[in-house]
């Protein structure tokens, strides 16, 4: 087994006691650092960012070189998947993700490819393998998935939505079709997730960004049943090391004690919760991750000093991952990354 240099994330997600509060952050890959815009620039696209592993590999370590993190994330998106199983992916400059094909019937859930993330995924796993060997044991790495329900909302409006119009029209008219076509994507994120894991990731994420639009009930059971079925079939144990899981729902702050319920390891935080009162909610369930605002990156220093330092004596002690609550935005000051990094290493933790 490879030695870990540090586990503190790995230690931080089973609630084991950490000399200082980890860190790593949402999208620390990306387009806020002038070195991903050059290896973007490079690739061409961003799907061809994604597909070729040593690029993927070179973007991911980008800001490890820049700023003491305490875990890498592998450099892909969650679209990998609805693409791979046929959907047709592209995009387009200022509005994001689009597919050439969407699912609105029966006979688009049966003509679904089911793909095997060793073939038509290869190039995630390749790109894990690649970075794991490249960390040679610096920090932990972290695969990832979309949710069921999130896949969902792409593959049926064709691309980012506002309103979710037609996918909400599936819930509400036709139950069974979107239960039918979330229980494909359950097995094939499972699969996924699995794959990436005996590639070599040693910490996966379920990310569930649009679950906070549904109803109580419906985000129930349209959304967190599907990620328990993941999380009961995912490997928890891989080069005899444990592996955690970390679930995130955006916007679903008001479900955290049935999310502590389903068998993951730490939930993700958005903004809107306060992570005191989260921490009181589900106990020692479940570790915490998260959360202060993105946008406290467009502040001075000294206000991210502050922010970063309320949070970690918030939460209070072990079993935190200090994290944004959401994706780290394109115009942050790479400058106020290092500061919040500085920051959570030597906040005060009770």
């Amino acid at each position: 087994m490879q030695v870990l240099k540090n586990d503190r994330l790995l230690r931080a997600l089973f609630r084991q006691p950490v000399d200082k509060t980890p860190i790593w952050i949402m999208r620390q890959a990306g387009r806020y650092l002038p070195e991903y815009r050059a290896t973007r620039a490079r690739a061409g696209s961003f799907m061809d960012l994604c597909r070729t592993p040593e690029l993927a590999c070179e973007v991911t370590l980008q800001p490890l070189e820049r700023f003491p993190l305490d875990a890498a994330i592998l450099f892909s998106d969650i679209l990998t998947i609805p693409d791979a199983m046929g959907l047709g992916l592209y995009f387009t400059e200022g509005e994001g993700p689009r597919f050439e094909r969407v699912v609105q019937s029966a006979r688009d859930i049966d003509a679904l490819a089911r793909p095997d993330p060793e073939i038509e995924l290869r190039y995630v796993m390749d790109a894990v393998r690649v970075i794991r060997q490249s960390l040679d044991g610096r920090v932990p790495l972290i695969g990832f998935s979309g949710s069921p329900w999130t896949l969902a909302t792409y593959m049926v409006e064709g691309r980012g939505s506002r309103e979710f119009a037609k996918i909400k029209a599936m819930l509400y008219d036709s139950p069974e079709l979107l239960h039918r076509l979330l229980s494909v994507l359950a097995s094939t994120v499972s699969n996924y997730l699995n794959a990436q894991i005996r590639a070599g990731a040693q910490a996966v994420m379920i990310f569930d960004t649009w679950g906070g639009i549904l109803t109580s009930s419906a985000y129930r059971e349209f959304s967190l049943g599907y990620m328990q079925r993941i999380i009961d079939s995912l490997m928890r144990e891989h080069e005899d090391r444990k592996v955690p899981v970390i679930m995130f729902t955006k916007g679903g702050g008001q479900w955290l004690e049935t999310m502590a319920e389903i068998g993951c390891d730490a939930l993700g935080l958005d903004w809107t919760v306060d992570i005191d009162d989260a921490r009181r909610r589900v106990g020692d369930r479940v570790a915490l991750q998260g959360n202060m605002d993105p946008a406290v990156l467009y502040a001075g220093p000294d206000r991210i000093r502050t922010e970063a330092a309320r949070i970690v004596a918030a939460h209070g002690g072990d079993g935190h991952v200090f994290n944004l609550g959401h994706g780290i935005h394109p115009q942050i000051d790479p400058e106020h990354v290092a500061v919040l990094v500085d920051a959570v290493h030597n906040a005060p933790r009770q």
